[in-house]
């Protein structure tokens, strides 16, 4: 464990708010990754871990665009390029006010081990930009994303970096940066994901990491001996395209789902939250939470500020399963307590990494069944190199063979990851087990590859 010690101490020297999360995310490998490190020290003789902690490369770039009034406005745009030791870089662009280095870091170092964990030929990187879409028209979206892909389309390419969506980025935006790269390269390829199903997007990828993240559920319960999920009360935070996808799968398999959070607050029904309402306030109105109580007054509304600091409403209510699915962090030690005093069987992540360190260790010391983000909502990277299958092979797949394979995907996830746990002596432990699955297969391909 001296080893492991003098890894994190090796980076402490350069830490900094912004790059808080990255650190987070990293120790957690690193800690993870011990049974790994101290059994075999061809890991330690190649420097496996000083090479994967650091990016390929970090690019960042202005972004000037007009806005309706014809007002100039600067952004920044970033892409952090951090591994391809098995594919092409792979991960999404990021369009949101928090953007940062430290965000994109902590995001491409999580996508190298949850892609290598798909078993799938795709490295890890992430990207995006400080724009915020919140409030902008149609035209605004379309001048800043041509924008933004006038200095992206140079650095990738079908076999060289293919981003996807994430926060803010949807298939209206994959859309309008698809049309600027055709413009600028004259080139029909699959050099992004995400988009829209005319123009060689695949079926079901607004789907993909909800229902993934539901499938590694089923399949980890019914690995640990645990009952399924149907007719059992589940909680999920969030109310964006993963929470509200979870929801839809977690309905369609008979499952009792009795919240959703907003940025406000959140909503806890009882008798199981009306899917159809969700989407209109949120995907059609894009209003908030509070417009469900006006349709079932019987509900309750619980503002954010009636819960003390560190404590969250939506964690509170009794349940058997919780799917935080809102944003990193969201879940403290505080929301774990009340979790396990309330019999939470299992807590699987949609959102990146949105338990905090505590909460996890908690989750652990307590046997619960804990699905970590790299695993558990690696659904939407898988749909995404499918997407890239599609586009090289020019053809299309329909929802019923996406959805198969999928599921049968997210269950190799949950096996590789409950038998690597196993041969480390960390048996049950999803999250040790899918750091050290990960690391492995990545630090493995980079000593065959040399330096």
């Amino acid at each position: 464990m001296n080893n492991i010690q003098d890894e994190i101490k090796k980076f402490e020297s350069s830490k900094c708010e912004e790059n808080n999360v990255f650190y987070q995310a990293m120790e957690e490998v690193i800690f993870s990754i011990a049974p790994l490190l101290e059994s075999d020290e061809k890991y330690a003789r190649h420097a496996i871990l000083d090479r994967l902690v650091v990016p390929d490369r970090i690019i960042k770039f202005k972004v000037t665009w007009l806005n309706d009034k014809n007002e100039i406005q600067v952004n920044t745009g970033y892409r952090v390029q951090f591994n391809n030791a098995l594919g092409p870089y792979k991960g999404g662009l990021r369009f949101h006010p928090s953007v940062n280095e430290g965000i994109l870091k902590f995001l491409g170092f999580e996508q190298i081990i949850k892609n290598s964990l798909t078993g799938l030929p795709i490295g890890g990187a992430k990207g995006g930009s400080d724009f915020d879409p919140k409030g902008k028209s149609n035209f605004e979206i379309m001048k800043f994303c041509s924008s933004f892909m006038v200095e992206l389309h140079k650095y990738i390419g079908s076999r060289i970096d293919v981003p996807a969506g994430d926060i803010g980025v949807g298939s209206r935006e994959i859309g309008y940066l698809f049309g600027e790269y055709k413009k600028i390269t004259s080139s029909y390829e699959g050099v992004l994901t995400g988009k829209p199903f005319m123009f060689g997007g695949s079926l079901m990828r607004p789907q993909a990491t909800g229902y993934g993240v539901v499938y590694f559920t089923q399949t980890m319960l019914e690995i640990e001996g645990k009952e399924s999920l149907e007719g059992k009360t589940c909680t999920v935070s969030g109310a964006g395209n993963v929470a509200l996808h979870a929801i839809e799968k977690l309905q369609e398999i008979g499952a009792i789902v009795v919240s959703c959070t907003d940025s406000r607050g959140t909503i806890h029904d009882p008798r199981g939250v009306d899917l159809c309402l969700l989407k209109e306030i949120k995907l059609q109105k894009r209003g908030s939470l509070e417009g469900y109580i006006r349709v079932y007054p019987e509900a309750k509304y619980i503002p954010f500020e009636e819960y003390p600091e560190g404590a969250h409403a939506v964690w509170d209510i009794p349940c058997y399963a919780a799917f935080p699915c809102a944003t990193q962090n969201e879940l403290t030690d505080i929301d774990a307590q009340n979790l396990i005093v309330n019999g939470c069987v299992s807590v699987s992540e949609g959102a990146n990494m949105p338990s905090t360190h505590k909460a996890i260790n908690d989750f652990l010391s307590h046997k619960i069944c804990f699905a970590p983000a790299k695993a558990a909502n690696a659904g939407g990277v898988i749909v995404s190199e499918f997407e890239m299958a599609q586009n090289a092979s020019m053809s299309k797949w329909s929802f019923e063979k996406v959805d198969e394979k999928l599921k049968l995907a997210m269950q190799q996830i949950v096996k590789r990851v409950a038998l690597t746990a196993r041969d480390y002596g960390v048996e049950g432990n999803y999250v040790d087990g899918a750091n050290i699955a990960g690391f492995k297969r990545v630090a493995d391909a980079m000593i065959a590859e040399g330096i």
